[in-house]
């Protein structure tokens, strides 16, 4: 299959190409950004997707899919650039689909799609309506063009598309929101607040899109790996420190003494939860992840080790064959096993912190009262 790629630069977007191209596929990229270790199986085309030359990349290639990733975040742009990225980005993708009869388009989109409220349901469906928009303006340009992107499923009937909102994805490339929030050595939390986070590994959400591009899956789906577990929970395994603070002093606070950043609006997603229920998707692939929550935490763990927390040598690179992706990726993403072959490395890290009880974790978290079914998912699901 002829598969376009927008956004191959970004570091998801990568292991998707190099999987896709493993498996037979072959694989174009348009991204603005350079990608300078890409293997020369891998056309790519520098540009902007707005930009004529990437129109042109479609009539050229005749792409019998688009899997379109080329959206940014809102710590990494100004607004109006996010716009002209998200919105005006996935118009153009979606018009070049239809002027040069693409036949299949994925929209990977994100779970923060819905908002975190303090009202909302726990488990949210794909029919839920996106919330907390106006107290979090920043997620305005990436719910638009999800909704663009969903539109497109009755606007262009004869096209096989999907929309995937994504948990947060984690794992040892450190690229994300969620690792980004984690980087430093001491977290924010909000006094009072211990909200359950969903996130999954990168290696099981490359082998997600791979399977809605491959079953031609159409409709809007929610994608999330294991359960979720309280955000003190990830502070604990990933070896930080929790800092907890005040309402009234989060806006003082946030983004000094080594804090990381945060608009007033990303606040409420580290006091309110957004979890998202899969069973659509996982129904209608059979996918199942391959990493469980604390197997994801120690794959972090390893790969940005806590301060005084000595990093794990890495292994010689394997030599990779012809269309496997190049030196050290075999023939599956990085850190991905082959299918077929046991897994290796995904055990916990031996200098990972020990799980303590929720009595324990209570005690430490002053008192704090969280959800007591999460806390008894933690307690039954933590490594021995």
């Amino acid at each position: 299959m002829r598969v376009l790629i927008t956004g191959i630069s970004g570091k998801l977007a990568q292991q998707v190409a190099l999987e896709l191209l493993a498996r037979g596929h072959r694989v174009v990229g348009i991204d603005r950004r350079p990608w300078p270790e890409c293997p020369s199986a891998i056309s790519i085309v520098q540009t902007d997707i707005r930009k004529p030359d990437a129109e042109e990349a479609f009539r050229r290639e005749h792409p019998e899919a688009v899997i379109h990733m080329a959206t940014v975040s809102h710590v990494t742009m100004r607004r109006d650039e996010r716009y002209r990225i998200n919105l005006g980005g996935t118009q153009k993708v979606f018009e070049y689909c239809e002027r040069h009869g693409v036949p299949q388009a994925l929209f990977v989109g994100r779970h923060t799609y819905y908002g975190a409220v303090p009202d909302a349901a726990l488990y949210r469906g794909e029919d839920e309506p996106p919330m907390a928009l106006e107290s979090f303006p920043e997620l305005a340009d990436l719910v638009a063009a999800d909704l663009f992107a969903a539109s497109a499923l009755w606007r262009f009937p004869e096209r096989t598309t999907a929309v995937l909102r994504l948990v947060y994805t984690l794992g040892p490339s450190l690229h994300g929101t969620l690792a980004s929030f984690l980087a430093g050595p001491r977290v924010p939390m909000i006094l009072g607040f211990d909200p359950l986070f969903q996130f999954m590994h990168e290696s099981d959400a490359v082998r997600a899109i791979i399977l809605a591009l491959e079953r031609k899956l159409r409709g809007v789906y929610n994608v999330a790996g294991p359960q979720a577990l309280p955000l003190s929970e990830l502070i604990r395994v990933t070896g930080r420190s929790p800092i907890r603070i005040a309402r009234v002093l989060h806006p003082l606070l946030l983004g000094r003494l080594g804090l990381p950043r945060l608009s007033s609006g990303a606040v409420a997603h580290i006091k309110y939860p957004i979890v998202i229920s899969d069973a659509s998707f996982r129904q209608a692939t059979g996918f199942r992840p391959e990493f469980g929550e604390y197997e994801t935490l120690a794959a972090f763990r390893s790969a940005s080790p806590p301060p005084g927390e000595a990093v794990p040598p890495r292994p010689p690179p394997a030599t990779g064959g012809p269309g496997t992706g190049g030196p050290g990726h075999g023939n599956s993403v990085a850190g991905e096993p082959v299918a077929g072959e046991p897994a290796v490395g995904l055990a916990p890290a031996a200098n990972a912190v020990p799980a303590r009880s929720a009595p324990a974790r209570l005690a430490e978290n002053g008192g704090v009262e969280h959800d007591a079914a999460a806390l008894s998912i933690a307690a039954a699901r933590a490594p021995e």
